[in-house]
């Protein structure tokens, strides 16, 4: 089989078959291809796409490209969730514990943060000693003793797809769906969970900015996992606007402890009880959404997924102390106030915007060498549709770096479009996608 001929093959619209998938995932990842190759081939790619058939073949070629970690001595049925990032996302660590809580096992392998603000990781390594790294055996213990583990992927999990996103991102060949798809479920399927819901973000701070595309990875992907065999689901929800009030580390993991606490920002705890809802369904801990709803709003009134959190924190070696008394997270030498110069309504407030303010302030990486400030980030106190009056605060910046907290004052300023009331109240989900259907609210 020649390398050469894959390529004209897919330029000249013709369609890949198994055979040809394999040999160029595996002899990439060995080192026997070049990368010039793979690049026109992504380009070939690119330009004439890949059917549904050849997109899974492609995942399965790069699940298979690396280690794969069983998670059948783990008892019951094991839910994940996976979000294709956003600005202010602390789902995870909400949605995680609330459906622990209700006896359902969450196992979660994530990745590090790279770009606006930090990953889940990242957040959770903002509560003192929390490891991240723990083995398969520490993994798969610690979610049949208490049904939730959140930890850092091996370093061997889908090897073909760091080496593909790494040609790609310098290709201009990152935006094909089938590519976008295969790279996000691949490094999913390598983990053996049950059913998958998937947060498919769209809007300013999201990957697809518009709801057609983000319909189109959501299908894609959807479709990848149940002909993988799993049980997928995907959200399609709003990131115009970051989720919640904080942006940075140890502020989010504040957040994510008030949510837990019954309180906190409503949008980020409505969009954990839907996401919630989809998976006590999926892993049959509930027959009806409504049961489902009544299940995780008691996790909240009864402080049974707080402390599902805390026992979390615990088995991964955390202090505690940091979870009961969140004053002890970092915290930054100074705190700004943005002052609204203007009066009326928050029309618009775009994330990607919001969300690069907080890397100029350590929040995020540039590279993924870079190292996180956890203290740093931004409060939103206004949000969109709230009314705003001269003087009011629109949000606190939390900086260690006052040259830095000065820059991101003036951003943050030119990001609030104020003004007249939008005619439309905004949305936080759009649809739902599951197997043979595309629900649009």
């Amino acid at each position: 089989m020649r390398m050469y001929n894959i390529i004209k093959k897919k330029r000249d619209g013709g369609e890949l078959s198994t055979e040809e998938i394999n040999y160029f995932v595996e002899n990439y990842t060995k080192g026997k291809i070049p990368d010039y190759q793979i690049s026109a081939l992504f380009m070939a790619i690119y330009f004439n796409h890949m059917n549904k058939r050849e997109t899974l073949d492609l995942t399965r070629a790069m699940v298979n490209s690396g280690d794969k970690v069983d998670l059948s001595s783990i008892k019951g049925i094991k839910v994940d969730k996976h979000s294709t990032g956003g600005v202010g996302d602390t789902t995870t660590l909400i949605l995680g514990p609330m459906v622990a809580a209700c006896g359902v096992p969450f196992a979660k392998m994530s990745g590090r943060g790279l770009g606006h603000t930090g990953g889940t990781l990242d957040k959770l390594e903002s509560i003192k000693d929390f490891k991240v790294e723990l083995s398969i055996e520490e993994f798969i213990r610690n979610v049949n003793n208490i049904n939730i583990s959140i930890c850092s992927q091996t370093a061997n999990i889908a090897p073909a797809d760091k080496k593909f996103y790494a040609l790609r991102d310098v290709t201009a060949t990152v935006e094909d769906i089938s590519l976008i798809a295969s790279s996000i479920m691949s490094k999913k399927l390598a983990i053996g969970s049950d059913a998958i819901i998937l947060d498919v973000k769209v809007g300013s701070g999201a990957f697809m900015k518009n709801l057609d595309d983000a319909i189109n990875l959501g299908k894609e992907m959807v479709d990848i996992g149940i002909g993988y065999g799993r049980e997928t689901i995907a959200l399609i929800t709003n990131m115009d606007e970051p989720l919640g009030n904080a942006i940075g580390n140890a502020l989010e993991v504040k957040e994510a402890i008030d949510v837990l606490r019954g309180n906190g920002p409503k949008d980020l705890y409505e969009l954990c009880i839907q996401l919630g809802i989809r998976l006590l369904l999926l892993s049959k801990r509930a027959k009806t959404e409504e049961e489902a709803k009544i299940l995780l709003e008691e996790t909240i009134r009864s402080k049974t997924a707080y402390n599902k959190f805390v026992e979390l924190v615990k088995y991964q070696y955390g202090d505690i102390d940091y979870v009961k008394n969140p004053e002890l997270l970092p915290k930054s030498d100074f705190v700004i106030e943005v002052k609204s110069e203007k009066d009326g309504y928050v029309k618009a407030l775009n994330a990607e915007e919001i969300g690069k303010c907080a890397l100029i302030l350590g929040a995020g990486r540039e590279t993924m060498e870079s190292k996180i400030d956890f203290s740093v980030g931004i409060v939103l106190n206004k949000k969109v549709d709230d009314k705003v009056n001269v003087g009011d605060v629109l949000a606190y910046i939390h900086a260690n770096d006052i040259n830095k907290a000065k820059e991101v004052e003036a951003k943050i300023k030119e990001i609030y479009i104020i003004g007249e009331k939008n005619k439309e109240n905004k949305k936080l989900i759009y649809g739902l996608i599951s197997k043979d259907n595309i629900e649009i609210y």
